[in-house]
């Protein structure tokens, strides 16, 4: 099956064994989240069902892996002719999700 999730406003397509990174979702290392779908289909998307916003009887189970921090992307802002210039430096802080079951 596969099961389209919405975590911290993005939506992922995910199946059975994926493991996809999200922004910090402040829970601890290797407990279970249950969340509810916006969509489920087969491997083939013949049979497809279709939440209004979620479908309340499929369930995704997913475990956390680690939580960590993204590549540093680097911010420079110049201004010409105004000796201005400055450099920031961020790093944002991302969890490892692990897809377990999808039932329904």
């Amino acid at each position: 099956m596969v099961a389209v999730l919405e975590i911290g406003g993005n939506q992922f397509i995910v199946k059975v064994g994926d493991v996809i990174e999200v922004d910090n979702q402040n829970t601890e290392i290797w407990t279970t989240i249950k969340l509810k779908p916006l969509l489920v289909s087969s491997e083939d998307w013949k049979d497809t069902k279709v939440g209004t916003p979620f479908l309340e009887e499929v369930t995704v189970e997913l475990k956390v892996l680690e939580d960590f921090k993204d590549e540093k992307i680097r911010v420079f802002k110049m201004k010409s002719k105004k000796r201005y210039s400055r450099t920031v430096g961020f790093r944002a802080r991302k969890t490892k999700l692990e897809v377990l079951n999808i039932k329904g």
